[in-house]
């Protein structure tokens, strides 16, 4: 039986404020989870996506994966922010042999970058007899070896390098199963990055990484009432023991400056994609938020009001069977925005085995 039996891999999000692992077994309409971690990183260890403390990131890294007894040796892993490039291309109908000859020609069009500094990969996304959709990908390598040098030091093997953007759509179809009617945006909301996906079915039409994130929030309390990093991480969460002695009045006006500032961003994603698109039948449905920055007091509330849809907090666990014996449902409860990513991730990590 042992000579039978599949290596798991499981999902790492390397975040700029947190390290999350996700560790799933089972098939894909039937998943359970085995393990998961979550422990934050030391400030600026992760500045602009890029990681400064490859030391501190790979002791992050075996600590979460020891205190939650996390077993795979390998990791589907991810990246987001602005050395990914991520490019929806309508080409001439064409076969499989032929875009793959001429996918770095087309490529040329619509990256920034000289395509011998990045990782180039592309999917097919839909196929009439006029034309042929396809998604395109790229990062910057020297963004990659980063990331697999801090998770190669912690002693995992990377076998997938995702895009965290689809890392969350994976998380979504896996527990939305949603069919071809159904567009909605994915918002993940990380410390730094928000990633936003509009999805039609199981289609990504539009992607982008907005540097805009949780952090704002913080900084913003911080610097204007003078608390400490803490103080004001729990202040903007709405834990009531940290405001007192703080004015409402005085909290209220700084965080609805930065709120405004991300349904601003969401906004002008939605009006660059209509500008864009040819397919002006395609509305939005709905928001689903995810990340750290989603557990923001009153923001489902007033994204929903400014940008008129209903948005709820995306249940990356919703259809994964989880041992409550195993697993605290309140502390599941609290870390759940966090996860989405990771969860995503480790879908991939189950295809990949």
């Amino acid at each position: 039986m042992l000579f039978g039996k599949k290596k798991s891999v499981a999902g790492l999000d390397v975040g700029s404020s947190s390290i999350k692992i996700v560790e799933l077994d089972g098939k894909l309409n039937s998943l359970n989870l085995v393990g998961l971690g979550f422990e934050n990183l030391p400030d600026n260890t992760i500045v602009d996506g890029q990681i400064m403390e490859l030391n501190v990131v790979s002791e992050v890294i075996q600590s979460v994966c020891k205190d939650h007894q996390i077993h795979a040796n390998q990791v589907v892993t991810g990246v987001s922010g602005h050395s990914v490039i991520i490019k929806n291309i309508v080409l001439p109908p064409m076969s499989a042999e032929e875009l793959e000859e001429s996918i770095d020609w087309h490529a040329e069009e619509h990256i920034p970058y000289d395509l011998s500094d990045v990782s180039l990969d592309y999917q097919v996304t839909a196929e009439t007899p006029d034309s042929t959709s396809v998604l395109i990908a790229a990062c910057k390598r020297e963004r990659i070896d980063n990331l697999k040098q801090a998770v190669q030091l912690a002693g995992k093997q990377p076998v997938v390098i995702d895009v965290d953007t689809f890392a969350l759509q994976n998380c979504y179809e896996v527990n939305y199963q949603p069919d071809d009617s159904q567009v909605v945006t994915l918002l993940n909301i990380g410390a730094s990055t928000m990633n936003v996906n509009i999805v039609q079915g199981t289609r990504s039409l539009f992607t982008r990484d907005i540097t805009v994130g949780g952090s704002q929030f913080t900084d913003v309390l911080q610097r204007n009432l003078g608390l400490s990093y803490a103080q004001a991480e729990a202040v903007k969460r709405g834990v009531a023991e940290a405001t007192q002695g703080i004015e409402e009045k005085a909290i209220e006006p700084l965080m609805n400056n930065v709120t405004e500032m991300v349904a601003m961003e969401i906004q002008k994603t939605f009006d660059f994609y209509r500008a864009t698109t040819e397919e002006q039948e395609v509305v939005v449905q709905k928001i689903l938020i995810s990340g750290g920055g989603s557990k923001l007091a009153g923001l489902s509330e007033e994204l929903s009001t400014r940008l008129e849809l209903p948005v709820e907090v995306l249940d990356p666990f919703r259809q994964i069977k989880v041992d409550t014996r195993k697993f605290d449902p309140d502390y599941l409860s609290e870390i759940m925005p966090e996860m989405a990513v990771a969860v995503g991730l480790a879908v991939r990590g189950v295809e990949a085995r």
